[in-house]
């Protein structure tokens, strides 16, 4: 048996267009553009080449960006005051601030200065209360994606055993609420789990977290199983060629799951989709009008 691939890319632009769709309602009907702010603090390669795809699908969705660069040593007064900018502004519907943050500012204080109308990472103490008890909320845009990529295989989540191996605030922590949010049976584990082995091969879904590279293997993994990889890890062979890998042993696991997520090209580009996503929510719910279709 070969697992279905399940094809992050075409979901995430087929998302991408309904969210186009629904911006433009919004602007026809409403004269509502959202804008989303994104705050960017250093010079780090790969924060700026994130950045710079997240400005272009908004712009290709509809939406007003709004790009502010900032040197990695910004004060964190001068941070936390665009951030204050940012929340009264009208134009500004969704604001995200890169992470990680250089050491030398407090990551915890500027998410708490975010207005969590406005807060479309997900990491604001009153969403992430809000989405652990149950209530509406923004979620995280990585665990988001994660539970749209296993519904385009399950059409309903209820019932089914789930194991999230990885218990970050970004990730694992949100996806087990949205789990439970699906009705499915969750188990969260992590490094320090006891048979991390044996709890997977139990579960019909499979969401590895963890940040190491390829460390599920296929005796891990039920025959028929769904499988979503959200690690991101770069390996570099013995001739000295990088590439791109999951915490999953996609060769591996492939031949016994039922489904799997490629990396790349898998939870990925569903984490920008659904940032757009939680922008558009998020500029509905600040002017009055009903919840988008997406």
């Amino acid at each position: 048996m070969t697992a279905r691939i399940i094809d992050g890319k075409r979901i995430a632009a087929e998302l991408r267009a309904r969210v186009a769709d629904e911006a433009g309602r919004a602007r026809r009907d409403h004269g509502l553009t959202p804008g989303l702010a994104v705050v960017l603090v250093g010079d780090d390669p790969a924060s700026q080449v994130y950045v710079r795809s997240k400005h272009r699908l908004t712009q290709e969705a509809g939406m007003a960006s709004f790009e502010h660069v900032l040197p990695a040593d910004v004060a964190q007064d001068e941070l936390l005051a665009l951030i204050a900018r940012l929340n009264r502004d009208p134009l500004v519907h969704g604001i995200l601030v890169q992470l990680p943050l250089p050491k030398s500012l407090n990551t915890e204080a500027v998410i708490n200065a975010i207005d969590p109308a406005k807060d479309v990472d997900g990491l604001h103490p009153n969403n992430a209360g809000r989405l652990a008890n149950g209530f509406a909320a923004l979620s995280p845009c990585t665990p988001l994606g994660c539970i749209i990529l296993t519904k385009s295989v399950h059409a309903s989540l209820q019932g089914m055993n789930a194991i999230v191996i990885g218990r970050s605030n970004l990730v694992g922590r949100p996806l087990l609420q949205l789990l439970l949010n699906e009705n499915a049976t969750v188990t969260i584990a992590h490094s320090r789990s006891r048979e991390l082995a044996t709890l997977c091969a139990r579960a019909d879904l499979v969401y590895a977290a963890v940040g190491k590279a390829e460390m599920v293997r296929s005796d891990w993994i039920k025959p028929g199983a769904t499988v979503i990889d959200v690690g991101i890890n770069r390996l570099v062979d013995a001739d000295g060629k990088a590439r791109l890998v999951g915490d999953v042993d996609f060769a591996e696991v492939s031949q016994v799951a039922g489904a799997i997520t490629p990396v790349p090209g898998g939870v990925g580009p569903m984490t920008v989709a659904c940032l757009l996503v939680n922008t558009l929510r998020a500029a509905s719910a600040i002017a009055g009008l009903p919840k988008p279709a997406v």
